[in-house]
């Protein structure tokens, strides 16, 4: 078994300068990193020294956002969880609803600023881009997902 710990905390600062807090980007680096398929939350306690409030919450993050979920583990006591099959095509298909409502803040601030203002004019290219996302990313999972199903690389 290879010691990956400088590895997932170095996958924990990446998840964390991404936007993650910091105790949830470790937690997510554990599953990553995670030797078993499924960890509970007192192994994520122990295994990253944080509290389990921490691991609780963050659980609770990556669950919500469909990173993570729960599995049955027949004689334990404890609730399991695991890093979802697809969860990065999964966590981007969520992402999409907030594309959609960026678009729709600066549609709003468009017509609050007025078109022809400066701030209209910054609003424009703010709005333009999140249409454009909101419009191309739902093909762009179509795509990775047919291309992990026919086995090729991507």
């Amino acid at each position: 078994m290879a010691d990956t710990t400088e590895a997932a905390e170095r996958m924990a600062l990446a998840l964390a300068q991404g936007g993650l807090q910091k105790a949830t980007a470790r937690v997510m680096a554990a599953f990553l990193f995670a030797d078993a398929d499924s960890v509970t939350a007192p192994e994520l306690a122990g295994q990253l020294a944080i509290s389990s409030g921490s691991v609780s919450g963050a659980i609770k993050m990556l669950s919500t956002v469909g990173l993570i979920e729960r599995v049955p583990a027949p004689g334990s006591r404890r609730e399991h969880y695991r890093l979802r099959e697809g969860a990065w095509a999964t966590l981007m298909s969520t992402q999409n609803g907030l594309v959609q409502t960026m678009f729709e803040a600066a549609d709003q601030g468009i017509q609050a600023a007025g078109a022809d203002s400066p701030a209209a004019r910054r609003l424009a290219e703010m709005r333009d881009f999140y249409g454009f996302m909101f419009r191309e990313l739902p093909a762009l999972v179509d795509r990775w997902r047919a291309e992990r199903a026919g086995g090729r690389p991507v």
